[in-house]
């Protein structure tokens, strides 16, 4: 299949093997009651137990950061002693794909003032014994919290909550006046984009209308992509300079554009300097910067993938305290928030930090995550970060439209659920796709109707719309993600000098559209007719979105819809 979202998690086998690892032991998943703590709100935390080993006690240990004292990094000897928080069993029920009992067991955290964070962990004892097991398959002796929760105000800024984001692929996108693409052999080279090219080019976003640009990462780094940094205080030479981002980010506030970062924090290059001295010296600081199976060769890395290390970014670890280091300094430099790349590889520890030390540098900043696994998952996020980019809408819009493997009814069926499923403030980026997944046109066997069809979708809903580079002139792809080099088929160069017009003018007026009507929270389903290919629905008052998917013209006759005050 070439809409792989989800890999093979998706698949039914994997589904079963992934909700009984899931299940069976002592689980907590981020579960919290509410999600998103304000100031003054008990939090109930709640725990699974299922499987061979039985438990008698359940107890969470938690610590309150208070706001009023820096303890980003505390040194262990300063770290307040953890309150034991005894969980008690709740309900029984039974669950079908394991066979078994799931016990239930909750308790409650006191509500704490705003912009604390609550930390904890969560620890269970195997009944007749005082061997103690903790939550989530947490190694049995680590005592330092894996689970906090930032207290304070968890939606998006308003700002964020009216953009229209162009992600745009730094190294594909222009070079620049008076350069050229790179000479280039396989769509794996480094084509030669820059950020003089990008602001050379803000005149042409700022009059397709977008409002916000996602960068992909600008960091030192050894490859195209640069999701394996060398050094997050610099930007890549090919790239341009510290001075040209400067530029860029002043150029771009004046059009009225804001700057969204790619920043990952779970890992970077093995051409590091901290990793380069903590593998060749046993004596090195640097050492406790990474997670060693067996030092100096074996240690944790992204997916395994050795060209690309974990960070140890555990409660009071030094390169925690580097990483919010970067992440404030870029605020300070003008950033406007941060797309977090990977953002189920830190612990919901590191992110309440990450979130209280932006928030501190700019109470305005916007944070969203990348979690490719399913809503709940997602959700858990919620108060640690506004939001996720919404990776089940993209499968669901592709499926529908692109493939039309769905139906308009199973699309409204998901799309009614989906929406419900979410707190109303939990922010959902929403695309049809990105630089990690192969382009919708190319999926949509390059038939640029489809594309529009699920570009109004993507126009009309509640989340944020993310127009991916390239997708507004029709640029798509060669070859399969599947098929070629990987990745970089969906990530080829921007055409500048033959573009399609009649594209390009259409995403003007959707994102014209996006940007003049009332919000889009309010949908409702005025008409699903599958057979006859018609679908509407009403996003806000006084509007009506209607969508033909089949090859004939068609008439629709909906309801008048009237805001209260006009009524």
């Amino acid at each position: 299949m070439h809409n792989v979202i989800y890999g093979p998690q998706i698949h039914p086998e994997a589904r079963v093997t992934t909700h009984l690892k899931n299940l069976t032991g002592l689980h907590h998943h981020g579960r919290r009651t509410p999600l998103a703590p304000r100031p003054g709100e008990p939090i109930t935390i709640t725990v699974t137990t299922a499987g061979p080993l039985p438990f008698d006690e359940i107890v969470c240990h938690y610590m309150v950061d208070r706001p009023h004292v820096s303890r980003l990094t505390p040194a262990p000897s300063n770290r307040q002693p953890p309150v034991p928080l005894p969980l008690k069993p709740v309900s029984v029920h039974w669950d079908q794909p394991a066979w078994e009992y799931v016990t239930t067991w909750q308790g409650q955290i006191p509500g704490q003032p705003e912009g604390a964070i609550v930390r904890y962990r969560i620890a269970g004892r195997v009944t007749g014994s005082e061997h103690w097991l903790n939550a989530d398959q947490q190694p049995a002796e680590e005592t330092i919290p894996n689970f906090a929760v930032f207290i304070g105000n968890p939606t998006a800024p308003a700002w964020a909550r009216q953009a229209i984001i162009y992600h745009l692929y730094l190294d594909r996108f222009h070079p620049g006046v008076g350069r050229t693409w790179n000479p280039t052999q396989s769509v794996t080279d480094i084509f030669g984009g820059t950020l003089c090219g990008v602001i050379e080019k803000l005149d042409y976003l700022k009059h397709l209308g977008v409002n916000t640009l996602w960068l992909s990462p600008l960091f030192a780094s050894p490859t195209a992509h640069g999701y394996d940094a060398t050094d997050l205080f610099t930007v890549e030479p090919r790239l341009g300079t510290n001075e040209d981002f400067k530029e860029l980010i002043e150029t771009a506030h004046a059009h009225g554009i804001r700057i969204l970062l790619d920043f990952v924090p779970n890992h970077w290059s093995n051409q590091h300097p901290t990793f380069l001295e903590a593998q060749t010296d046993p004596a090195s600081p640097y050492r406790d910067w990474y997670l060693w199976r067996n030092w100096p060769d074996e240690y944790e890395a992204f997916f395994d993938v050795k060209t690309m290390p974990k960070i140890n970014l555990r409660h009071g670890s030094p390169a925690r305290a580097h990483l919010l280091d970067v992440a404030r300094h870029w605020l300070e430099q003008g950033v406007d928030g941060y797309r977090l790349d990977h953002a189920d590889g830190p612990a919901s520890d590191f992110w309440a930090d990450f979130r209280r030390t932006c928030q501190q540098t700019n109470p305005d900043v916007w944070l969203f995550g990348e979690v490719v696994k399913p809503p709940p998952a997602q959700r858990a996020f919620y108060g640690n970060l506004h939001g996720q980019l919404d990776f089940a809408l993209a499968r669901a819009l592709r499926e529908t439209f692109a493939q039309r493997t769905w139906t308009l009814a199973q699309f409204d069926a998901f799309l009614t659920a989906h929406e419900r499923y979410f707190p109303s403030g939990f922010s959902r980026p929403a695309f049809l796709d990105n630089h990690d997944m192969n382009r919708f046109l190319a999926l949509a066997e390059n038939d640029f109707s489809r594309l529009k069809l699920a570009a109004l979708v993507l126009f009309t809903l509640s989340g944020p719309p993310i127009l991916y580079y390239g997708t507004e002139i029709g640029l798509s792809q060669d070859k399969f993600i599947s098929e070629g080099e990987g990745f970089d088929e969906a990530r080829l160069p921007m055409i500048w000098d033959r573009q399609n017009t009649d594209l390009i003018q259409y995403f003007r007026t959707l994102i014209h559209l996006r940007r003049t009507l009332p919000a889009f929270t309010e949908r409702r389903t005025l008409i699903l007719d599958p057979d006859a290919g018609l679908y509407a629905y009403t996003p806000a008052p006084n509007t009506v979105i209607a969508l033909n998917t089949s090859s004939s013209p068609r008439t629709l006759h909906t309801p008048l819809l009237l805001s209260p005050a006009s009524r």
